[in-house]
């Protein structure tokens, strides 16, 4: 074995010493040198019928199994029958892995894989110049350059000369791979997916066994069709082997991560399954009221796969009948949900209202897209931040939180569900588009050590008495009471409630009375959750604060501000309704605070008017996350 200083990849930052070997620890026989790598950052593209989600997803699989740490970003269209070859029509997969801790699937790519001239011209913006550039020739002909908007062919007028550039015939050889089965052309040419993966398998030195067992299982009933994707997986290997074109390999050894068993997951099954574990920590039955909406549908899809663990899923005519069958869910004893996206929570706002008047818990569940109206559906926003605190009509307060990261959601789910048996009012639970659809790996808990939910009813009382809905506990909760326990028959409803009683009430003292306690009770949730936590110095230059899925771009951009010495702390939100309580002192403790969110300045306002700091703004509204360079320059800049 011999050692030499190289770049970490096909476009690594300079100066990173790597190691050249003969062969890997994955055991792939080669003749080409392997150079290792501490990270490396992918990025598949073509038109959504190309399996570019499918290819990034295999190769996400079998980079976990290898033990890297991983975070990837699927990019869908926003249209879902958009023309062929056109730009609107073009769906991509990011991953990075590494062999160190990430938080971010990286802000540039390594390597681009582009299926057609659409797929070049919208991503080719963001490979590191001397990146690979993976390119199927084939598809590059007078129509599809056309679409693409190019006047003449980028592989011949020298434009990619700064990449690394390696036009393939995909199609050519895919359809030359799979002949033997006799499919007809446009099932051959559905394989050109499998062909890219295998080169990019044999590039990253990634075994191609667990892609082998994934086409057994989901194309075993078609033998021809599995077949053609085996011999396809194959082709695009070995022609990576075979080829002068690329002349060395890469690998990047596994992370060391803390022991336990991982899965890859992403972030619609992880609040699924922390939905379930929360219903089964509680004694609960779970009931999910839901109707279809991008990006929040995968959790109904998830939810409706477990009816063994006493879930239940309704997959309702339109939204008011789905937050109002979780209303009547809760009313009966049960763990009621419901899930959504912006335009969903505007429908069922009023029914909201409704259950923060019954005081049910319940969970209203956003996973936030691009607006207004059907704005960018399959794109992350984050700016649904105020409609989610004050967008109903009347004063109607209700915790909300947000998860960070896919894996995060699992926790989440479960925090969101405490908070909402133990104050008896329904919780708005923030993700987004970039969560949801991001996946990373996830350490998966021993079930018996996970803190129990405890949940109390009142049993029935003794003849004479009589039962009080609205009467208080110390935090200001009133009893949870399951229908047909005896004594306890009570009325609850839409119309303003007397205090203690219940009963409707048309007096103007008693209904500022019954605003301000509801009022209180959500405050009281500051009293029940933890302080909030700063990664950095407790007091010096600048504060990062941010929310929802910009944790990992935010926390890697203030590890870097901190490896050049700077006093920069990052605080991130979990509960933004109401803040922790010690939020106001800790914002005063930095000369500046820069609050970093994927809106116009949502939180920025909301803590600007709460606790008269005088905070900065960072603002991005694009349908995409913050890159960490933009993070550490506008750091730099503060600081300066």
């Amino acid at each position: 074995m011999s050692t030499t200083t190289t770049p970490a990849g096909p476009s690594a930052p300079k100066g990173q010493p790597q190691r050249a070997e003969t062969n890997g620890p994955a055991g792939q026989p080669g003749h080409k040198p392997l150079v290792e790598l501490t990270s490396a950052t992918v990025r598949f593209c073509g038109d959504s019928g190309d399996g570019m989600q499918l290819a990034g997803t295999q190769l996400t699989n079998t980079s976990a199994l290898a033990g890297n740490d991983i975070a990837t970003f699927p990019d869908f269209p926003a249209e879902i029958r958009a023309p062929r070859g056109t730009k609107a029509g073009v769906s991509g997969f990011q991953i990075q892995f590494a062999s160190t801790e990430i938080f971010t699937p990286g802000d540039r790519v390594d390597a681009l894989v582009a299926m057609n001239p659409a797929a070049l011209v919208t991503n080719l913006a963001d490979l590191n110049p001397g990146g690979a550039l993976i390119i199927n020739r084939d598809a590059f002909d007078e129509k599809g350059l056309k679409q693409a908007g190019y006047e003449t062919n980028p592989l011949e007028d020298g434009s990619l000369k700064s990449y690394r550039l390696f036009p393939v015939d995909m199609t050519r050889m895919t359809r030359l791979a799979v002949e033997s089965q006799g499919l007809g052309t446009k099932e051959s040419d559905r394989c050109r997916n499998f062909f890219a993966m295998g080169l990019a398998f044999w590039l990253y030195n990634r075994s191609l066994e667990p892609t082998l067992r994934y086409i057994d299982e989901k194309f075993g009933k078609r033998p021809a069709v599995a077949e053609a994707n085996r011999l396809a997986l194959k082709a695009g290997y070995n022609f990576g082997e075979t080829t002068e074109a690329l002349p060395s390999q890469y690998f990047v050894p596994a992370a060391r991560l803390k022991s336990g068993h991982y899965t890859n997951i992403m972030g619609n099954t992880a609040l699924a399954w922390g939905l379930m574990a929360a219903a089964k920590l509680s004694g609960r039955d779970l009931f999910l009221g839901s109707y279809p909406i991008t990006p929040a549908s995968d959790i109904l899809h998830e939810l409706a796969k477990h009816k063994e663990f006493g879930v239940r899923t309704f997959q309702a005519e339109d939204e008011i009948a789905a937050v109002t069958s979780a209303i009547g869910a809760a009313y009966g004893g049960a763990m009621g949900i419901t899930t959504t996206s912006g335009p969903g929570v505007a429908l069922k706002q009023e029914a909201i209202g409704l259950a923060i008047m019954t005081e049910l818990p319940i969970l209203i569940i956003n996973v936030q897209r691009g607006g207004p109206s059907t704005g960018l559906p399959t794109k992350t926003e984050q700016a649904d931040l105020l409609q989610a605190i004050y967008g109903r009509n009347g004063e109607s307060p209700l915790p909300v939180i947000a998860a960070r990261s896919p894996a995060d959601c699992f926790d989440v789910a479960q925090e969101a569900w405490r908070i909402a048996t133990r104050f008896m009012v329904p919780v708005m639970l923030l993700t987004d588009g970039y969560i949801a659809n991001g996946s990373e790996p996830w350490l998966v808990p021993d079930f018996n050590k996970l803190p129990k939910i405890e949940v109390k009813h009142p049993g029935p009382i003794a003849e004479g008495e009589t039962f009080m809905p609205y009467a208080r506990d110390e935090y200001l909760a009133r009893p949870w009471a399951l229908p047909g326990t005896p004594g306890l028959m009570h009325r609850i409803g839409g119309l303003e409630k007397q205090d203690i009683t219940g009963n409707v009430s048309y007096d103007p003292l008693n209904h500022e009375h019954m605003v301000r306690l509801r009022q209180q009770k959500v405050d009281n949730v500051a009293l029940a959750i933890p302080k909030q936590e700063v990664s950095g110095p407790p007091k010096g230059k600048l504060l990062v604060v941010s929310w929802g899925g910009t944790y990992g771009a935010c926390l890697t951009a203030v590890q870097h501000a901190q490896s050049q010495g700077l006093a920069v702390a990052h605080a991130h939100l979990r509960y933004l309704n109401p803040f922790p309580s010690n939020m106001g002192e800790l914002l005063k403790s930095y000369d500046k605070v820069m609050v970093a969110e994927l809106n116009l300045g949502q939180l920025n306002m909301l803590l600007r008017a709460k606790y008269m700091v005088d905070t900065v703004g960072y603002n991005k509204v694009q349908g995409r996350p913050f890159s960490v360079a933009e993070l550490v320059a506008q750091i730099n800049e503060l600081v300066k």
